[in-house]
């Protein structure tokens, strides 16, 4: 259902509050350059700092600058199931399309509580959803075969794999198959990804660069491994230094340093400054970026 390469939008700050205008403008950017949908409010989206309120505002305005072109899923996961039904069905309110939804963080459900947790949402919104399994981040880890009795949740769409383990991706293909959209949530092995079956990304690297990642997957979906590999390794060195810190410091400074947006960031992230702001600046130099 959500398929190809899927920008985790970032959320333009100006004077600690949303920059609207620079959100629509990064909408229409993205979509000009073969973008496939949008995430907004996800992690690169900052929403563990956004009020409620920003976040479900947020959501509106890239709906309504889509216009349906892509679609929108928005980031509406919470560590309370509870959280995340009321979240959900605001976004579907202002007109989400799927809604993202990461593993629940800190407390620690077991696997039968997470197939529980995605079920009761899905059933109480009635949205399409991309489950988020990022256990790096959250101290929880969406195993394999909780993803394939997920397939029997019909509203439970796709995986966002952001593990960085290729073995994992395949293990979760091997038991879904072509039941439920594979996603990358890994920009640095998104093109092998895609070798073992995968059905798109959720990236970072594309709010850079997403002509070139949007090429990337055209590529790799027509069979054209040469051209895949050659853009992978073109956008490699932004898929390692715009994780050089925690995202999203590093997207943020990039995006601010070719003048899309202010260097703007919630406490407790802090705009990116020293050795690892000139190492991205480079990075964005030598891709002729800036």
């Amino acid at each position: 259902m959500f398929k190809g390469v899927i920008t985790a939008l970032v959320t333009p700050l100006r004077n600690d509050r949303v920059d609207e205008e620079a959100l629509r403008r990064l909408v229409n950017e993205q979509i000009a350059s073969g973008i496939d949908g949008l995430v907004p409010v996800g992690t690169t989206g900052e929403s563990p700092t956004l009020s409620n309120e920003e976040h479900i505002r947020v959501v509106e305005v890239v709906v309504r600058e889509a216009k349906k072109r892509v679609p929108v899923i928005a980031g509406t996961g919470a560590n309370s199931t509870h959280e995340a039904i009321e979240l959900t069905l605001a976004a579907k309110a202002v007109g989400a399309d799927g809604t993202l939804q990461v593993t629940p963080y800190y407390n620690k459900p077991t696997q039968d509580g997470l197939f529980r947790h995605f079920k009761t949402i899905a059933e109480a919104t009635g949205l399409p959803m991309v489950v988020y399994n990022v256990p790096g981040r959250t101290g929880c880890d969406l195993l394999p075969d909780t993803i394939a009795r997920l397939c029997d949740v019909p509203l439970v769409v796709g995986v966002k794999e952001a593990t960085g383990n290729l073995q994992r991706a395949a293990q979760i293909i091997a038991r879904v198959g072509d039941r439920m959209t594979m996603l990358s949530g890994d920009d640095a092995t998104a093109m092998p990804f895609y070798a073992v079956g995968g059905h798109g990304c959720i990236s970072v690297v594309s709010n850079v660069a997403p002509a070139d990642m949007a090429a990337m997957w055209d590529a790799a979906a027509a069979g054209d491994w040469k051209k895949a590999r050659e853009l992978h390794y073109k956008v490699f060195p932004l898929s390692e230094g715009l994780f050089i810190e925690a995202n999203p410091i590093p997207v943020k400074a990039a995006l601010a340093m070719m003048g899309k947006i202010a260097d703007e960031i919630r406490p407790p992230l802090y705009p990116m400054v020293g050795a690892n702001r000139e190492k991205v600046r480079k990075i964005l130099a030598d891709l002729k970026l800036i």
